[in-house]
């Protein structure tokens, strides 16, 4: 197993890499304070991949659709999270691996809620945990084609398809994204679907599967053996979407109107707090809204605070 690695970014943030962990991170307070919690941070950092991997067998199980909350047979936090945040969604098929990287994030972001610390984000891959204090915010920038960032680092200015404020006032600390054309595989066709939840873990356990719901039968679209893309899937021979092509108007709001209805109940359920749908230049928002106003706004162009990484929402 690789060493684990970290890079200064700039001032204010870091690179971390541990295997297949990837992680933008930053914090904002007084020095001493910021230092300690990164060292706390990086202690936990170096452990959690040789945690997964000890439990992978399990974590690669689907959750019973009859489990009881208590029947997690996971040791580790990290995977106890996991377990945790796709116990809701059962009665479909799921997996823990469906919440790693919102679970790493959260377990990290655990070590910047201390005294001195006014704000943090870890960014895994895309998906986001937030730690805030009174009167902090980050504005969080969310781009549709996930294909379009793999292999190359952004800026932090390019024309994003969504934009959001999230501030300590409100409940969400963790956003997430999931879609066909991500890193991950997925059962739909939705390009992206971004959700805000209260914690990482959370979001990216509804994200996959609001994202599996973004779906319609057509005869263009291409799909494969998981097991066929990669031998050790957790999706085993479930078919996964590999192609879509470019889709009339009706089937697109068809097949968006299928992921807000199922992002609907999980807010209803309590869940999340809100959904972007993304297919082919399309969106449909599920919630997200507060006193604010809009938490979604579309087709912006800012210069976020919790930058991107490779792959998707930042």
């Amino acid at each position: 197993m690789n060493n684990a690695t970290r890079t200064p970014l700039d001032v204010a943030r870091w690179h971390w890499q541990h295997g297949p962990i990837d992680l933008i991170l930053g914090a904002d307070g007084e020095p001493s304070a910021v230092q300690a919690a990164y060292e706390v941070c990086w202690a936990r950092f170096v452990d959690v991949l040789p945690e997964l991997v000890g439990e992978l067998a399990l974590l690669r199980q689907p959750v019973p659709s009859n489990a009881a909350q208590g029947d997690c047979a996971l040791k580790g936090p990290v995977g106890r999270r996991m377990w945790s945040a796709c116990h809701p969604h059962r009665a479909r098929y799921i997996t823990p691996m469906a919440a790693v990287a919102g679970s790493v994030a959260d377990e990290l972001i655990t070590a910047f809620a201390r005294e001195g610390i006014s704000r943090a984000f870890i960014n895994n891959g895309g998906d986001i945990a937030l730690y805030l204090t009174e009167r902090q915010q980050y504005r969080v920038g969310v781009f549709a084609d996930l294909a379009a960032l793999s292999g190359a680092r952004l800026s932090g200015d390019q024309t994003l398809d969504a934009n959001l404020t999230l501030d300590a006032v409100m409940p969400t600390r963790g956003v997430a994204t999931s879609g066909w054309r991500g890193r991950s595989f997925s059962l739909g066709i939705a390009d992206s679907v971004t959700v805000l939840a209260r914690n990482a873990a959370t979001a990216d356990a509804a994200a996959t599967m609001i994202a599996n719901a973004v779906d319609l039968d057509h005869a263009g679209i291409v799909r494969r053996p998981a097991s066929s893309l990669k031998d050790d899937s957790d999706l085993g021979d479930m078919l996964v979407t590999v192609d879509v092509p470019s889709l009339p108007q009706p089937l697109i709001d068809f097949a968006l109107a299928r992921g807000v209805d199922a992002a609907q109940r999980l807010q209803e359920q309590g869940l999340i707090e809100g959904a972007a749908l993304f297919l082919q230049g399309r969106v449909r928002v599920a919630g997200g809204t507060c006193r604010n106003g809009a938490l979604f706004a579309q087709r912006a162009q800012i210069t976020t605070e919790a930058p991107c990484s490779r792959y998707a929402a930042c």
